[in-house]
């Protein structure tokens, strides 16, 4: 009993001592538990927008490039009865179209600012996600600058390269995130073997099933699982259940012959750049050049360190960016939007050089934030010489049609259907399928023998069935023109005259 006073004085004494320490220990513990949400409290507002701003020129125009176009009129004949891969036909996986299509249901189909607004998004989670990984592994200040540096980076490319919202924008998230979930199996603290694996697997889904290329970021998130030993075989597990459900759901969904032909087998002629390799390399080497002057912040970095010879071992980051050249490389089209899918591995490998070279910060800072302004005022004053064609094309043909009319535009500008407001009169929304026709291989293996598989009997019988009160042959000089296409030649000697000219393109009406 007499001890307690004296602990009681004891402990009397030590209060006072105590307060500072104990107010000291007190706001550490709440800092330790706040810290992350004050965090991203104060950096998702600066990326949201940052996300915004450098987005800016996508909706100053109704539309930047033939992708969208494609898209828009896709989900507009899907959200008409269309069945995607029968009636409604595309070489990409389904999840973009569908998107494009709710979001034409909810908002209605006559502008694409939704669709905008959702690449928005996009970036901002992309970024986001790129964040949490650099900042789990390098600390709070790698994490935000490889958010910030990443959305700075997005627009280093020709303006309907970087603002259209199209295929890669949609992809990047999926992408990252599977990266972000197989990085929590490795460090002092690893997650579930399981339950990550699966996700990663689900988002490496995600980004196959909103183009085909997306699913190379399967190569570093295996090379992340395989360091994850001993518990790399549940990890497997989870990643294979999470990457072939979600596929074999979609395929069944849209039917499995249809889902592989218009995905994987269906493109044999396109794929190849037999013929045309002089003009495949020469779009290489020049949207290469262009993201290489916008990404020499962080480019320049990492080759120096590695010319140096110096310890560079982010090894699932070469993998990742090594994998996304390949997938850039595949089909040897080279256009500028393939580009976009290196820009995530390239940031966080900047920022992993700048960790080891303090002095080359605030150079690297600098020009990627002036090469961003550049690639911003391109993208707000660029001119619109192809759009303007396509919306002088689109004006005549509202003007020789009625809504309820069925069209062809014979050419590679599917915006047209969409501007016009007309239906098409096949599936086949370019001249590409029939021909095989691309701008990224110029004139080689162009003919009827090079198209997709079945499709000029399907073309026949589509315009036998319902022919199209208009047609537009806006081929212009191309090798697809009707000199050298004798189906489609032949489609206008047997029923139509010529009727005007637009921009170019001309109008063919059906003859009395």
């Amino acid at each position: 009993m007499p001890a307690a006073p004296e602990t009681a004085g004891v402990t009397a004494a030590k209060l006072p001592s105590q307060r500072g320490g104990g107010r000291t220990v007190a706001a550490r513990a709440r800092a330790a538990v706040a810290g992350p949400h004050h965090y991203w409290v104060r950096l998702l507002p600066v990326l949201a927008v940052l996300a915004a701003v450098t987005r800016l020129p996508s909706f100053l125009r109704p539309i930047w490039n033939p992708d969208e176009g494609f898209l828009a009129t896709q989900a507009r004949m899907l959200a008409h009865g269309g069945v995607l891969y029968d009636t409604v036909v595309d070489r990409k996986p389904p999840l973009v179209p569908w998107l494009y299509e709710g979001a034409f249901w909810l908002f209605g189909h006559g502008s694409l600012w939704p669709l905008r607004s959702a690449a928005v998004l996009a970036q901002l989670v992309t970024a986001a996600l790129l964040a949490a990984l650099a900042r789990r592994r390098w600390g709070n200040r790698a994490g935000a600058t490889a958010g910030i540096g990443y959305l700075l980076l997005s627009i280093g490319l020709a303006p309907e390269d970087s603002q259209a919202a199209t295929f890669e924008v949609f992809m990047l998230p999926w992408t990252v995130a599977a990266v972000v979930c197989a990085d929590r199996l490795r460090g002092p603290r690893p997650g579930p073997a399981m339950r990550w694996g699966s996700l990663a697997g689900l988002a490496v889904a995600g980004a196959a099933l909103t183009k085909q290329t997306g699913g190379a970021v399967l190569l570093p998130v295996a090379w992340l699982l395989w360091r994850s030993a001993p518990r790399r075989a549940r990890a497997a597990a989870g990643l294979a259940v999470g990457f072939l459900a979600p596929l074999l759901a979609v395929a069944l969904a849209v039917g499995p012959h249809r889902f592989l032909f218009w995905t994987v087998t269906g493109s044999g002629s396109y794929v190849s750049a037999s013929g045309a390799w002089l003009v495949a390399a020469g779009r290489a080497l020049g949207n290469t050049g262009i993201l290489a002057a916008a990404c020499a912040g962080v480019v320049m970095p990492a080759v120096y360190l590695l010319a140096r010879r110096r310890r560079f071992a982010e090894s699932d980051l070469w993998i990742w960016l090594a994998g996304s050249a390949v997938a850039v490389a595949a089909g040897f089209q080279f256009y500028g939007h393939y580009y976009l899918q290196l820009l995530p591995p390239l940031a966080l490998l900047g920022v992993a050089a700048l960790r080891r070279l303090p002095r080359w910060r605030r150079p690297a800072a600098a020009w990627t934030a002036l090469a961003a302004c550049g690639f911003l005022v391109w993208g707000l004053a660029a001119p619109r010489c192809q759009m303007d064609h396509a919306g002088k094309v689109a004006s005549a043909i509202a003007v020789r049609t009625a809504p309820g009319e069925t069209v062809l535009v014979w050419g590679m500008h599917p915006e047209d259907y969409w501007l016009s407001g007309r239906a098409p009169a096949s599936r086949y929304l370019t001249a590409g399928f029939l021909t095989n026709f691309s701008g990224g291989r110029g004139g080689a293996r162009v003919g009827e023998r090079y198209a997709v598989p079945g499709a000029w009997r399907t073309f026949r019988q589509e315009v036998a069935r319902r022919p199209p009160a208009l047609i537009v042959d806006d081929s212009r000089g191309q090798p697809y023109g009707p000199a050298r296409i004798p189906g489609f030649r032949q489609l206008l000697e047997a029923g139509y005259q010529r009727a005007a000219t637009a921009d170019g393109a001309v109008l063919y009406v059906r003859r009395s």
